[in-house]
């Protein structure tokens, strides 16, 4: 079952941009070849770290996007850990946060159409009693 997941990966600030490039082709070649689909690729550049990671103060950010099934994912996580060029990673699985908003915009869509729709106005008509006088 391919599932819908967020790669982000932070690259030692000394690694060349060409050697970046290659570990993004060779984490996308493993993707593909355990059966999955790159979305995208996005290399958000050099950022300063909230705090200090294996002694580096700020790194290159990468985000990929992937469709694949767990042991996919499981097996890039495998190669992100071991690979010493990269010193931080977080895998976060987006396919039900985008179910919850598509549901959600729905919802919001079906309650826009109701309220776009003028309520029926009932019209009272009162019927006037002539009053009495007492004397």
């Amino acid at each position: 079952m391919s599932r819908l997941y967020e790669v982000m990966f932070i690259v030692r600030p000394d690694v060349e941009d060409e050697e970046a490039d290659k570990l993004i082709d060779s984490l996308s070649t493993t993707v593909k070849n355990g059966g999955g689909v790159v979305k995208s690729a996005e290399k958000l550049g050099r950022r300063k770290l909230a705090y200090t990671v294996r002694k580096f103060a700020d790194g290159n950010y990468v985000l990929l996007t992937v469709e694949a099934s767990g042991p996919v994912v499981l097996e890039l996580e495998r190669r992100l850990r071991v690979t010493e060029q990269v010193i931080k990673f977080i895998t976060v699985r987006t396919d039900e946060e985008d179910k919850r908003i598509a549901k959600m915009k729905a919802k919001r869509g079906v309650r826009r159409k109701a309220n776009a729709e003028p309520a029926p106005v009932a019209t009272a008509t009162a019927t006037a009693e002539p009053a009495q006088a007492t004397a």
